[in-house]
């Protein structure tokens, strides 16, 4: 039974792009507690942005935006050829993991710590390696639930983006429903989170955290621009995996079964 699931390439290429996808969700959780500051990362003086009233503005992002755009452009890649159906089920799929990772997460971060561990690290820096550990992966509840909220209303608005606009277009403009969808995903993604978390959780004010919104998906923005080659190198790649015919046949089968 499983040589005949891995022989078939239309399910094996599901596996390794649902895969890939839910890894690179699970990492952008993980590392995205970190914030960095673009500019000092690109060695550019601050930019000082003033938006809404709301001045000293920067683009402060978390770490997690290096694999967001792998995410969505995972997720259209797997919209194109197995519908909005499969997006939603690995969308949930990977829901359902990342809440089990932080449950798993709580329970590590209250296991008696060892005593030599605690200190082991005060050379490099880190004096209580039990509170790192915990800062890094306790992430408050109100933060997950934004991420989380975010991430599936954010999956099914790209997957409904993009189905459409291949209604309208066919299969013209690949770029056009790629990047279109990406766009309104990565918005309803940014402002989310935004107010979830900052507005309601952390007590940000509502300019605040609109001009902090804006600064952070302008940056999103011209990511999913940069990315659009991406998406049809990913498409040559699958289409010569699976041959022309086996992957037209399959795009009809996504579009008319969604």
């Amino acid at each position: 039974m499983i040589h005949s699931i891995i022989k078939d390439k239309p399910t094996r290429l599901f596996l390794i792009l649902g895969g890939f996808f839910i890894a690179n969700v699970i990492i952008a959780e993980v590392v995205g507690v970190k914030l960095f500051s673009l500019e000092q990362t690109l060695g550019m003086a601050p930019a000082n942005l003033t938006l809404l009233g709301e001045s000293g503005l920067g683009f402060t992002l978390s770490a997690g935006t290096l694999t967001w755009p792998v995410v969505f452009i995972m997720t259209d890649i797997i919209n194109e050829y197995y519908g909005f159906r499969g997006v939603r089920f690995l969308s949930i799929l990977t829901a359902a993991i990342i809440g089990f990772a932080f449950i798993v997460f709580y329970a590590a971060i209250h296991l008696a710590p060892d005593n030599y561990w605690i200190g082991s690290q005060k050379q490099n820096g880190v004096p209580d390696m039990q509170a790192g550990y915990a800062q890094i992966l306790g992430q408050g509840m109100s933060i997950i639930f934004a991420s989380l909220t975010a991430f599936l209303v954010g999956q099914m608005a790209d997957a409904t983006v993009f189905k459409k606009i291949k209604i309208i277009t066919g299969e013209k403009g690949i770029w056009m429903r790629a990047t279109l969808s990406t766009l309104v995903s990565q918005l309803i993604d940014t402002f989310v989170v935004g107010y979830i978390y900052l507005y309601f959780s952390i007590g940000f004010s509502f300019p605040r955290v609109t001009a902090i919104g804006l600064t952070g998906y302008s940056y999103k923005f011209i990511v999913a621009i940069i990315c659009t080659p991406l998406v049809y190198l990913a498409h040559n790649l699958i289409e010569s995996y699976l041959g022309k015919s086996k992957a037209a046949e399959m795009k009809r089968a996504a579009l008319e079964k969604s």
